[in-house]
């Protein structure tokens, strides 16, 4: 692997620059990749350059630099989370139907839910979550339904801190966090009321695979008020129509 005078790999380089794009900010001058990574500009701009030529990234009219097609072409060809996302989509939809608001399917990755998947509507009630977004395990119902189920290591790392705080009533000490992981595990769901906007309710459930093991979290964003718990059974329902679809996938 070709490195550079400081010992960096190229590869790691081009990480960096991949990574400095963000859901808010899909399109980037040089200068700004320049100043996100902590690259000379001339290195960033032939860097970037490279990636252009091979579709990795793309440039628009204005000269600005945004993630090329050719990137997710590649991610999607042998991506476990593709096949988890459409064995989840029919679900989705349904409990979409059923809920009226949003719906979202979240995997572990690092201290972060990822969400690979969120179906919403108009009028739904705020919900700071988008595809391919993250955030910290302690914070979500997603992120609560994952971590429950985690290696003991990582829960560990996580309950050591520190806990950020969304609002009030996101768990911010160490000994509610063991009794809310408990909790999950004992019940099967987590009620997050208020725990990132004081108007939402987060409701989640895990995801089975056929060796029983939690690969997902199915969520759902609904009005901070006494109707949340009817969604619980609606959820675990499409929780289990999943992990079958799973199932009977690998027996194919």
């Amino acid at each position: 692997m070709v490195r550079t005078g400081n010992g960096e790999s190229v590869i790691s380089r081009a990480l960096r620059i991949f990574e400095a794009f963000s859901a808010d900010d899909r399109t980037l001058r040089v200068s700004d990749i320049a100043a996100r990574t902590g690259l000379h500009l001339a290195t960033a701009s032939r860097l970037v350059a490279e990636l252009v030529d091979h579709g990795l990234l793309a440039r628009d009219a204005d000269r600005r630099v945004r993630i090329g097609v050719r990137l997710w072409e590649l991610a999607s060809r042998a991506s476990p989370a593709l096949s988890l996302r459409e064995a989840a989509m029919p679900f989705l939809e349904d409990l979409h139907a059923v809920v009226g608001h949003h719906v979202q399917l979240g995997v572990l990755d690092g201290r972060e839910v990822l969400f690979l998947e969120r179906l919403s509507a108009p009028g739904a009630v705020i919900n700071y979550t988008r595809i391919a977004g993250r955030l910290p395990l302690h914070v979500s119902s997603s992120g609560l339904v994952l971590l429950a189920h985690a290696p003991r290591e990582l829960q560990e790392s996580v309950l050591a801190g520190p806990l950020r705080a969304f609002t009030p009533h996101t768990i911010t000490t160490a000994a509610r966090l063991r009794v809310t992981l408990a909790g999950i595990r004992k019940q099967g769901f987590v009620h997050c009321a208020g725990h990132i906007h004081e108007e939402a309710l987060g409701l989640a459930v895990p995801v089975f695979d056929p060796a029983r093991a939690v690969v997902a979290a199915l969520s759902a964003i609904v009005p901070n008020d006494e109707t949340g718990h009817a969604v619980v059974p609606v959820l675990m329902a499409a929780a289990r129509g999943v992990g079958r679809t799973l199932e009977g996938s690998r027996s194919r």
